[in-house]
């Protein structure tokens, strides 16, 4: 992974179902990797920063470990732990010891000593003190460096901190750990619409696992990744699918960690597949997007599977327009198209990124707001409800908060009554603020505070 490299790696490893994403949760502090009693539900790579230590470090949950002669994503799997064991600098080996001692362990602990790297032997499931004559097993794995745990219950945890922090390796440099200094970006659609081959694309390697099996990536994962000095967090979300389609708890689960995912993101890319158009999915997790108000761009993925041998510049127009159709309420987003698979035209996505930061630090001056809006006012008046129509006393740009990453431009319009405000005239108002400033892939908020409330906040309203 490009970039921080000042922030050591501790990589969690073991066979399916040995409590690796409840281990992952514990040290992390929140709910990332889901928990559940069904082996291997965990089948990406999941990465988030441990700050419960003295030291911060990026903390990597690897896939359930299947052995030889399992599935393709068994293999699959397999090669993400071994890609971990090779980048990170301590390893986190978690058996069961309910279940004992197996050949998988066996097989792994041979794995782990050819890595060369620093292992810590984490004996999980030990609940209470009559448990630990179950860990004696574990000796003939052979590691020096073993401690006994309940992931679950949150025994021995401070321990185990201790001892990673005891083996992580000197710091080179200071290691920055801010609310503010990564871009938040979630990558929303369908199941397999080709989300986690966006990522892999990116990153130009397999940290997420790429199947051919619909919602392979079953939660929300975040992924840290470093371009040109600035520092993003890809947070690859599960499938949404109908809720009437959920086959199981997890899938619902899953569901609601996409929607926390959408409203804890600076900005949302959604994922939309040619090769079936725009689906009434596709539209209801638009407006899941429109509804949190954040900044979005729609990417049109498998170019590849649809692209014309010519006329592709009138092809790219026509799917576009057809697009910015059917996904109406979404107009001021971008749309890229692109192939995840080969990356055609990806380039240009941190390209619109970086057109989507310039316009939120936009501003439209007072005066020409002010103008702007009264000239609206008076071309089309607002809509009458009962004897009372909407009145403009004033309006200003909001500073916003600081900090915040790509936020939206907000307008607090000071009116005689909010209650008077058509969503029709809402839109109007907004169509017009972006002829003076497009403000391109930011949804426009507008404020609205009636006029017992202009004298006592207008003082506390912060414009620049």
């Amino acid at each position: 992974m490009n970039g921080l490299t000042n922030m050591p790696s501790v990589a969690i490893i073991g066979r399916p179902n040995v409590g690796k994403s409840a281990l992952f949760n514990r040290l992390i502090g929140r709910k990332i990797a889901i928990v559940h009693d069904q082996p291997g539900i965990t089948r990406d790579r999941i990465s988030a920063i441990c700050a419960r230590g003295t030291r911060p470090f990026v903390l990597w949950d690897t896939g359930g470990i299947l052995g030889r002669g399992e599935t393709e994503l068994g293999a699959q799997v397999h090669r993400a732990a071994e890609i971990a064991s090779r980048e990170s600098d301590l390893l986190l080996f978690v058996v069961d010891a309910k279940e004992g001692l197996s050949p998988i362990d066996e097989d792994l602990a041979r794995l782990l000593r050819k890595s060369q790297k620093p292992v810590i032997l984490v004996i999980n499931k030990i609940d209470v003190e009559k448990h630990l004559p179950l860990a004696a097993e574990f000796d003939s794995l052979g590691f020096k460096s073993s401690i006994e745990i309940s992931a679950e219950h949150g025994r021995s945890i401070s321990d185990l901190l201790d001892a990673i922090d005891r083996f992580l390796p000197s710091p080179t440099g200071e290691a920055r750990v801010t609310g503010h200094d990564s871009l938040a970006v979630a990558i929303l659609g369908r199941p397999n619409v080709g989300k986690s081959s966006l990522i892999n694309s990116i990153m130009r390697s397999e940290r997420a696992i790429v199947s051919e099996l619909a919602g392979t990536t079953r939660d929300s994962i975040d992924i840290l990744y470093e371009r040109n000095g600035q520092r993003f967090v890809f947070i690859d979300t599960a499938g949404i699918r109908r809720r009437a389609k959920h086959s199981t708890s997890v899938e619902v689960f899953s569901v609601m960690r996409a929607e926390r995912s959408i409203r804890r993101a600076d900005l949302c890319l959604l994922i939309v597949d040619l090769t079936a158009g725009v689906t009434a999915q596709d539209k209801r997790i638009a407006g899941l997007i429109q509804a949190a108000r954040k900044p979005t761009i729609v990417i049109l993925n498998k170019w590849d599977l649809v692209k014309p041998k010519r006329d592709q510049k009138e092809a790219v127009a026509r799917l576009v327009a057809t697009a910015r159709e059917q996904i109406f309420f979404l107009d001021y987003a971008p749309v890229l198209i692109t192939s995840s698979l080969t990356g055609e035209h990806l380039s240009k996505l941190f390209g619109l990124i970086e057109k989507l930061q310039h316009a939120a630090r936009q501003r439209v001056g007072t005066g020409v707001l002010n103008r702007l809006l009264r000239q609206a006012f008076e071309a089309s008046p607002p809509p009458t409800m009962g004897a009372r129509r909407l009145k403009l006393l004033y309006a200003a740009q909001s500073k916003g908060t600081e900090g915040q990453q790509l936020q939206p431009p907000e307008f607090v319009l000071f009116v005689n009554d909010a209650r008077l405000l058509s969503q029709t005239y809402k839109r109007y108002l907004e169509s017009r603020i972006r002829q003076a400033e497009p403000f391109p892939g930011l949804p426009i908020i507008l404020t609205l505070r009636p006029r017992a409330q202009s004298a006592r906040s207008g003082s506390r309203l912060r414009v620049k």
